[in-house]
């Protein structure tokens, strides 16, 4: 059964960069669209990036088109959510999710969830 767990989540002024990472566990990333969501406190879950199976299929959120950048390590069998230009809007518990059918921007369709970590980004 394939798991996901985020980490880099951290503290960071706004305009500062930080990378997160999703390490897939019981599964080939590859195999997987993998997906990263947020949640602000107090707001709905809110898509960001997701990354498909085929090679090059990156979609991202207008919000974050630009400044993030979604990438696939198959030898590490991670996903990578690289953030730049961060803002305080940016705020959130990032999740990173699989979904068997390749990717998309609802949650919906994804089967299985880390548990999330947290990023601040101060003005």
């Amino acid at each position: 059964q394939v798991e996901l767990e985020e980490s880099g989540g951290a503290v960071r002024q706004a305009g500062d960069s930080l990378a997160l990472t999703c390490l897939v566990s019981g599964g080939v990333v590859s195999s997987y669209g993998i997906g990263w969501f947020r949640q602000a406190p107090g707001k709905e879950r809110n898509f960001v990036a997701y990354i498909g199976r085929i090679p090059g299929k990156r979609v991202y959120a207008d919000s974050v088109k630009g400044r993030f950048t979604i990438s696939r390590d198959n030898a590490g069998n991670t996903v990578s959510l690289q953030m730049n230009n961060l803002k305080p809007e940016d705020t959130a518990v990032y999740y990173c999710a699989a979904d068997p059918n390749g990717g998309s921007r609802y949650g919906m369709n994804y089967n299985t969830w880390g548990q999330g970590t947290q990023v601040i980004v101060s003005s």
